[in-house]
């Protein structure tokens, strides 16, 4: 996986991108880095980094992501705050998936939220979705 193309689309490849984040080599520098960060966690069904980036006052206790799902592209729309010397922000986004092979269908669906983000002792978490 490290080889081959981070799955936020940043085109970089994974282990240069996203995976120093996942594997805990660095910390997300904004609310946007953590956001597209988290959307490759939910590619690549790493419920534990989404717990450990979950705000400690907002995170559910355990998560369980659902195999059936495949997370494809992620379009980030806007960004309110989030930056470097902010410590909220908000990223609106569309995160587009599909639901896994056994369904004859293969449904496509897009994921639309705009989520809130705070940095707690220079890290940044995801906290909850507006609206």
């Amino acid at each position: 996986m490290s080889s081959t193309r981070c799955p936020c689309l940043s085109g970089l490849i994974y282990g240069e991108c996203c995976g120093r984040l996942h594997r805990g080599e660095v910390t997300a520098t904004t609310a946007v880095e953590l956001m597209r960060s988290r959307f490759s966690a939910f590619a690549i069904s790493d419920a534990g980094y989404l717990l450990r980036t979950w705000h400690p006052r907002t995170r559910p206790p355990s998560l369980q992501l659902d195999p059936g799902i495949r997370w494809y592209r992620l379009d980030v729309i806007s960004t309110t705050g989030g930056g470097l010397l902010d410590d909220d922000g908000t990223v609106e986004f569309r995160a587009h998936y599909r639901e896994a092979a056994g369904s004859t269908a293969r449904q496509a669906d897009v994921q639309q939220e705009n989520s809130r983000f705070q940095r707690v002792d220079r890290e940044w978490y995801y906290l909850d979705a507006e609206g």
